[in-house]
């Protein structure tokens, strides 16, 4: 990546600062409640209403304003003001995603809607309507004022909503939300809130909490075939979910275009299953794993490809192909490969992780241990507080590296850096860490004797939840 790609990074679109703004605006309105509104509160919303007056929502932003002023908090006025905020935050993303494209010199295609499908595929209204409704209990009692009865009361539709498959995004979601303030109660007494991660959690999920939301996805997919080259993984994880997100450039079968794609495993976990053991959880993808582990390449059959770039994992579709090196496909076909659009409830800053390879840079450590790309004059943050527990990528090895292969984002009004992995030199010779590269198990010798000295923590309670279904 060169240095006038990373300078044209930095211009700022007019406009964005004062999106997220009103953002905040309204952030900070939730965080008290929207049932004891005062008047800066008040006049927060209307700035939100009159943002978007000119957009085929205005109309029924400006009425849900109206009516939350007024003291009425029904659905369909909080799912206005959900769909108000995320308007905002997608123009921003749009607005990024222009410039990154740009300056990367990155081709990505058009969304194209899916056509409407049979209603009867939805999810059950009475798990739905048990969604929102806790998401309404939060919005009346704002931030501050939940507690754990508040928190414990998601319980019920948690695990209803958990016992729907098509409801599964919803459901961690949800269920991540209610874990994370569950371990802030009581709010009232936190010095500082995650106000802006809670809002945009508490508007997806009413958002997916829709009748008719996303629960028929599969319906707008199409298949294909191909060679798929992974470039990475990105491992996400708290207390009660793990997923590992594979980025690759896929080569179509019949010789369309490269093209960007993700592709996700997940599974549920506990809080006491950590570090390298994450791993097993996945053990029905080892072709997947494999390919992330060994570096090679893999040849898919007839896999669904949502309209986002996601690829639906089937192990059964997918065998081992030849050796293929992250860096060497990042270089050669990653300038070529034509990124997916993002799909309309996607659309949010955060969201944004685009593959890049950046070589010949300096890397340099300030006096707060935070770390820095300096490339040709400019420079470029890198966010080690992504690098996952479960691989043997680390800041030292970032910092001791002279290419990097990693994600760029957008947090806090700044681009980063999330390195998936990195080149080095040790002893004289090139080595290299990637955060896949324990997906068939640790390859450390020390990781590996502390791990037998501690158990397998995932084989002893398989066995115990074995005990318990005997019985």
């Amino acid at each position: 990546m060169l240095a006038t790609q990373l300078a044209g990074l930095d211009a700022v679109e007019p406009g964005i600062e004062e999106a997220l703004d009103l953002v905040g605006g309204f952030d900070d309105s939730f965080t008290h409640g929207f049932a004891r509104l005062g008047e800066q509160p008040r006049a927060a919303l209307t700035a939100l209403a009159d943002a978007l007056a000119v957009t085929p929502l205005g109309d029924r932003v400006r009425e849900a304003v109206e009516k939350v002023v007024a003291g009425s908090l029904a659905d369909e006025h909080l799912t206005a003001l959900a769909g108000g905020r995320a308007a905002l935050l997608g123009a921003v993303h749009d607005a990024l995603l222009v410039r990154l494209d740009t300056a990367l010199g990155r081709s990505r295609a058009d969304w194209e809607a899916a056509a409407p499908t049979d209603p009867g595929a939805s999810a059950p209204d009475n798990v739905l309507a048990g969604c929102r409704s806790w998401l309404r209990e939060l919005a009346i009692a704002g931030w501050r004022g939940v507690d754990h009865d508040l928190v414990a009361a998601s319980a019920q539709t948690l695990d209803a909503a958990l016992a729907v498959p098509s409801l599964r995004r919803l459901a961690v979601l949800l269920d991540g939300l209610a874990a994370e303030l569950r371990g802030c109660c009581p709010v009232a007494t936190m010095e500082r809130l995650p106000a802006r991660r809670w809002a945009d959690l508490w508007a997806r999920g009413l958002l997916l909490a829709q009748p008719g939301g996303r629960p028929d996805a599969l319906a707008a997919a199409g298949t294909v075939s191909g060679r798929l080259l992974p470039l990475g993984a990105d491992v996400h994880e708290h207390g009660t979910a793990i997923q590992v997100q594979v980025h690759a450039i896929l080569e179509p079968a019949g010789g369309a275009p490269p093209r960007l794609v993700r592709t996700s495993v997940s599974a549920a976990k506990v809080e006491t299953i950590v570090g390298p053991a994450v791993w097993r959880l996945l053990a029905g993808h080892r072709v997947l794993l494999g390919a992330l582990a060994r570096r090679h390449a893999v040849e898919i059959i007839d896999l669904p490809l949502l309209p986002g770039g996601d690829l639906l994992w089937r192990d059964d579709q997918a065998r081992p192909a030849e050796p293929a090196d992250p860096f060497a496909t990042a270089r050669l076909r990653l300038p070529e490969a034509v990124a997916p659009a993002a799909p309309p409830l996607d659309r949010h800053p955060v969201r944004i992780a685009e593959p890049v390879l950046i070589e010949d840079y300096s890397a340099v450590t300030d006096d707060r241990g935070g770390l820095t790309l300096e490339v040709g004059g400019q420079s470029l943050p890198v966010d080690v507080s992504r690098l996952p527990a479960c691989a043997p990528l680390t800041p030292e090895l970032v910092a001791r590296s002279s290419a990097c292969l990693g994600l760029l984002r957008w947090d806090a009004g700044r681009w980063l850096l999330q390195p998936l992995a990195v080149r080095y030199t040790v002893k004289r010779a090139t080595a290299e860490a990637h955060t896949g590269d324990w997906a068939l198990g640790p390859t450390d010798p020390k990781v590996v004797k502390t791990e037998a000295k501690s158990g397998d923590a995932v084989a002893v309670l398989r066995e115990r939840a074995g005990r318990l279904l005997r019985r």
